[in-house]
């Protein structure tokens, strides 16, 4: 239940915060820059620009609070408080600032992005994995078993839609050429549709192996799985409602 609350909830503060940045714009051009709009647009815009730059620019981890975002998201909430000049204009603060800016941001920082890992004693260091099965892009199939035969980096992601895992896999990609140095043989693995896989995987000239986990299987084994992990919406462009929770494993041959 709280997956399917972050869910939506993602999918409606990335729409609010367009369209409050987007009535901000208007109340600016509108009204001037001495006016509540100018609170608020430092309030929203840094926080859409933020969802732009992940999008256009991605990152593969941001830092962890996120604090100056923080700081100039209460400190636009209050200059358009202090510019507000009627209770016409004092709604809209409460509204925009105080609701989509500040509550928005923060349910972002401090509940969004906790993944919630519980203790996973299928990831124990110095154990076996627990076997388990996947789809090769050719339709064969590729077995944990496998793995005994060198060491390998195993690195689940949600799926194309997510721009920090994007950014991850294009980490490793480009730390490839150490990695098969060392002996370590990469496998890039998703439940997404397997056109996206494919499509992705046509991205690199490199010898990546690219998995398809089927119905999330693998993550389930793996204790891995994040149910209603994918944004609301989403399921429209193919994508199932669950997904997993990124994850890289290092393995030796034992």
């Amino acid at each position: 239940m709280n997956n399917k609350l972050k869910s939506i909830y993602v999918s409606v503060y990335i729409v609010a915060l367009l369209v409050g940045s987007l009535h901000s714009a208007y109340g600016l051009m509108e009204f001037g820059w001495r006016s509540v709009w100018l609170g608020l647009a430092l309030c929203l815009w840094p926080n859409f620009l933020f969802f732009v730059r992940l999008f256009l620019f991605p990152v593969a981890r941001t830092t962890a609070k996120l604090k100056l975002l923080t700081l100039t998201t209460v400190l636009g909430s209050l200059a358009a408080l202090m510019l507000s000049k009627n209770a016409y204009e004092v709604s809209w603060v409460y509204f925009y600032g105080m609701g989509i800016g500040v509550s928005g941001h923060l349910l972002y920082v401090y509940w969004y992005s906790q993944l919630d890992r519980q203790a996973n004693i299928s990831l124990t260091q110095g154990k076996p994995l627990p076997e388990f099965d996947l789809k090769q892009l050719d339709g064969s199939s590729w077995k944990s078993n496998d793995l005994k035969h060198h060491p390998a980096l195993l690195l689940f992601f949600r799926g194309n839609w997510c721009p920090l895992c994007m950014a991850q896999v294009r980490e490793v990609a480009a730390s490839y050429q150490h990695l098969s140095r060392l002996g370590i043989k990469v496998f890039l693995i998703s439940s997404q549709p397997e056109t996206n896989t494919q499509h992705l995987a046509a991205k690199f000239d490199l010898d990546l192996t690219f998995l398809i986990d089927e119905q999330g299987k693998a993550a389930k084994a793996l204790k891995l799985s994040s149910p209603h992990g994918t944004p609301a919406g989403l399921q429209v462009l193919g994508y199932d409602s669950d997904t997993v929770l990124p994850t890289a494993i290092l393995t030796n041959k034992d």
